[in-house]
């Protein structure tokens, strides 16, 4: 074997080897907007970051650190209590159970006087500890944001 091949070869099959990137898109954010409030207006109040329904909801995209990388989640608010929330990119490549619907289904009619605490009324993923956790603090401090908003 020549010199230079001793050294790429097992260098090249460590790099083949190295862990993919799994970012997937679920959801754009029209996707989410039209999911939430399908036949409302949503007018921008902050740049790309929250909107407000014509139907009196509020759209706030936000994101949270999973494990090592961000989640783009989106928490639809109506009358002060969770209307939706949806997973729009998830980048781990594990942990992605989060955008289960019956987990996300926990968070519908929550407020900003909830607990919203994994393990207490939101119910922890196992292999996506943190993932759950992130969420989860991240919905409550959007309600804590725009909760009161109308």
């Amino acid at each position: 074997m020549t010199g230079w091949m001793r050294w790429t070869v097992p260098a090249a099959a460590i790099v083949s080897m190295a862990a993919p990137a799994y970012a997937v898109q679920y959801l754009t954010v029209e996707e989410a907007q039209k999911a939430a409030f399908p036949s409302a207006h949503l007018t921008e109040v902050q740049s790309g970051r929250v909107w407000k329904a014509s139907n009196g909801g509020i759209f706030v995209l936000d994101h949270v650190i999973g494990k090592h990388l961000y989640i783009d989640y989106a928490v639809s608010i109506e009358g002060g209590r969770v209307r939706r929330v949806d997973i729009l990119e998830y980048r781990e490549s594990y942990g992605g159970e989060i955008r289960s619907p019956s987990w996300l289904a926990q968070f519908v009619g929550k407020s900003a006087s909830s607990p919203l605490q994994v393990g207490s009324d939101i119910r922890n993923i196992s292999g996506a500890t943190l993932s759950s956790l992130h969420v989860t603090e991240g919905v409550k401090r959007v309600l804590a944001a725009y909760g009161n908003l109308r």
